[in-house]
């Protein structure tokens, strides 16, 4: 079975809040016959577009082939929440490469920021951003360390924009005992984010890249000029470009085997009165293991996420989300839910992206754990600037040691639910 059409009816955009409040691009052509082209793009994400957007500005011929539409997987499903950073702490990422390629580390995660912000503005993208995060703590016991990496930040990296709130402060905000404490991220925000992944593909074709949509890639063929081969065609290209995140399947084993695709869940209310949960417009995530992350629409709906499940098939999505929304805001008790949808993003084992170099000519970026919109952007620029020659930011993420899951595809989902229900059932308990 194949997580492209598990869900999801073939050239379709999911029913999601996201879809029916999008301005869509007309439908791309499908690919047929052979094409040629410098650089072949597999994905129409974030990743895959700005690739696309950035080599095409610098004179390459670019293809994109999206087995759906534009945006339709994680790029165009996700929480919108974009941050700085990567996905893991500082703290973890010292542990595990040293002082100086954390700080680079961290470097990037800026840069990833701000180039979300620099492209929304530069192409004058109605994404409907606004800034503010708050990490919320479930448990009393977590409040002293979100206080503490703040202010680690400000000391060792010299990033002052967090707040460190206390219960009555974040109570104030969000309209839920649930929470102890936290801290708030002027220098995050939240936006839209199909519209702008639809921005970014706008874009990339104004620069004269070519998108295919309903162009399934079914094999690369690799050598001086590689092939992708779709169903109906294929394309010749002196170098290829993987994007697939999530979607990725059997494409490229050595990337899957350290890339795992996990399903995510969102559900969004009828608009609410205001102040029914949140005092404020900001983004929230919290800090339970599988976590929960709201924020309001422009109409005032709460989009609410929660809940992860490993397989192919999604569960009943209202039933798996409205649970965890309800322990945050019984108050939504008798909401109706007007969109409910899933989607698939991609974890690695350290919760830091798999940037990887598969042949001389084909490069690789996924697994960005939940933290994407704004280091998937990146990514693709990362990616334009290595094929011109410059690859230090893609080396340095490339230092960073993925390892495999363990059990390979048949074992690690199951090993994955096992770790997943010990957690919850240590949220539950306060352990």
């Amino acid at each position: 079975m194949n997580l492209l059409f598990a869900n999801d009816r073939a050239g379709e955009y999911p029913p999601s809040y996201y879809a029916a409040t999008a301005e869509l691009l007309p439908r791309q052509p499908a690919l047929q016959g052979a094409v040629k082209s410098d650089i072949c793009i597999i994905g129409a994400g974030y990743t895959g577009l700005s690739a696309a957007l950035h080599l095409a500005e610098r004179g390459y011929s670019v293809v994109v082939l999206e087995a759906h539409r534009v945006g339709f997987g994680a790029s165009g499903r996700n929480g919108g929440q974009v941050g700085p950073g990567q996905r893991i702490e500082q703290d973890a990422i010292e542990r595990m490469m040293g002082r100086e390629d954390a700080r680079k580390l961290w470097e990037i995660g800026l840069q990833a920021r701000d180039l979300v912000q620099a492209l929304i503005a530069r192409f004058d993208m109605d994404v409907q951003y606004r800034p503010g995060v708050l990490h919320a703590d479930w448990q009393a016991r977590d409040v002293p360390h979100a206080h503490a990496y703040a202010e680690k930040l400000a000391r060792d990296y010299g990033y002052t924009d967090i707040e460190a709130l206390d219960r009555e402060t974040v109570q104030a905000i969000v309209r839920t005992k649930a929470y102890q404490g936290g801290v708030l991220d002027h220098g995050a925000g939240h936006l839209h984010p199909l519209r702008y992944c639809l921005g970014l593909a706008r874009a990339a074709l104004g620069a004269g890249a070519q998108i295919f949509e309903d162009s399934l890639v079914v094999d690369i063929q690799h050598g001086a000029t590689a092939k992708v081969q779709t169903r109906q065609g294929h394309v010749e290209a002196a170098h290829v470009l993987v994007a697939a995140n999530g979607y990725l399947g059997g494409l490229v084993p050595q990337v899957a085997a350290k890339v795992m695709p996990i399903n995510n869940f969102i559900i969004a209310t009828d608009p609410l009165p205001q102040g029914t949960v949140l005092t404020r417009d900001v983004g929230v995530a919290d800090s339970k293991f599988v976590i929960n992350y709201f924020r309001l629409a422009q109409d005032e709906r709460l989009l609410f996420g929660g809940g992860e499940s490993y397989g192919y098939r999604f569960p009943d999505i209202i039933r798996t989300v409205r649970k965890p929304m309800l322990e945050v805001f019984p108050q939504l008790r008798d909401a109706r839910i007007a969109y409910a949808w899933g989607g698939t993003l991609a974890i690695t084992m350290t919760r830091l992206p798999c940037f990887a170099r598969l042949a001389p000519n084909v490069l690789s970026c996924s697994g960005y754990s939940g933290h994407g919109v704004a280091l998937a952007t990146l990514a693709g620029q990362i990616m334009a600037e290595t094929l011109a020659g410059q690859s230090e930011r893609f080396d340095v993420m490339a230092r960073a040691k993925l390892p495999s899951f363990p059990g390979g595809p048949a074992l690690r989902s199951p090993l994955l639910v096992l770790a997943m229900t010990w957690y919850a059932l240590r949220d539950r308990l306060g352990l």
